[in-house]
């Protein structure tokens, strides 16, 4: 158990081609300096930072494929700056932190959080996490699962007045705005389309959406359906499209067009 104590360009999707990049936010040096060396083991390229400020100017410097951030830190708040990378960025976000009341919990995952994770951490969950949310990030929405469907082609697929297009992981509306989505609601939106007009259970969805790495996400799947119902729905409060099925779970009400 290893553990401790203690305007910006696009997101650029992971590249088999070169090292994934994650940008730690933590005022804590041992903590920087800890996850530096564990991750660098593991392969990655981590740059650690310790504000807000050092953020900005880190992701402006290149291609930056995760954020893990800390709430508790000097000068703006982590969720504020959830908020403004949610706002200003596109890539995946996992807080990390101390606060581990169920209040930050959700409105982190509110605010776009893809993930959360309370202080002290195991490394070893903490990158399965990271890897968990990566492949979320490039489309894949198809964790391990026994009953999960073949890959769909990557053609554009239109349903409800919205076009999307997977190669370019990019949503738009029928007047051809686009719609922002995090990686989370993403992968959420392709188990959907996989299997539209079918009743999918929350361990369903908590399945596809994270395989083996599932852990306690039943909120984390309801806060993305929030989320998501609120970029899609004409009216969030009266959901017609994204439909919840009492004690059984969620209907996706829509008939995608491949192609």
């Amino acid at each position: 158990m290893i553990a401790c104590a203690h305007d910006t360009p696009p997101f650029m999707d992971p590249s088999p081609t070169r090292e994934q990049h994650l940008l730690v936010v933590d005022d804590d040096v041992d903590i920087l300096d800890l996850v530096r060396r564990y991750f660098g083991a593991q392969g990655f390229r981590v740059t650690g930072v310790a504000d807000g400020a050092a953020m900005r100017a880190a992701l402006a410097q290149g291609p930056v494929d995760l954020v893990l951030l800390d709430l508790g830190l000097p000068g703006e708040d982590g969720l504020d700056l959830t908020r403004h990378l949610r706002t200003h960025w596109g890539g995946p976000v996992i807080i990390v932190t101390g606060r581990g009341e169920s209040v930050d919990r959700v409105v982190g995952l509110e605010l776009g959080a893809d993930d959360y994770v309370t202080k002290p951490f195991d490394l070893r969950e903490l990158l399965a996490r990271i890897r968990s949310v990566l492949r979320r990030s490039r489309g894949a929405g198809t964790a391990a699962s026994a009953d999960a469907p073949p890959a769909p082609d990557q053609g554009t697929v239109r349903f409800a007045g919205f076009r999307l297009d997977p190669a370019a992981r990019e949503l738009r509306t029928a007047a051809g705005e686009p719609v922002a989505l995090t990686a989370g609601e993403y992968a959420l939106l392709q188990v959907f389309l996989d299997r539209p007009n079918t009743v999918l259970s929350r361990d369903h969805l908590i399945s596809r959406l994270h395989g083996r790495d599932a852990g306690p996400f039943d909120r984390a799947v309801d806060v993305q359906i929030g989320r998501l119902r609120r970029k899609l729905e004409a009216d969030p409060a009266r959901p017609s499209l994204i439909k919840s099925v009492r004690g059984a779970g969620y209907l996706f009400a829509a008939k995608p067009q491949r192609g």
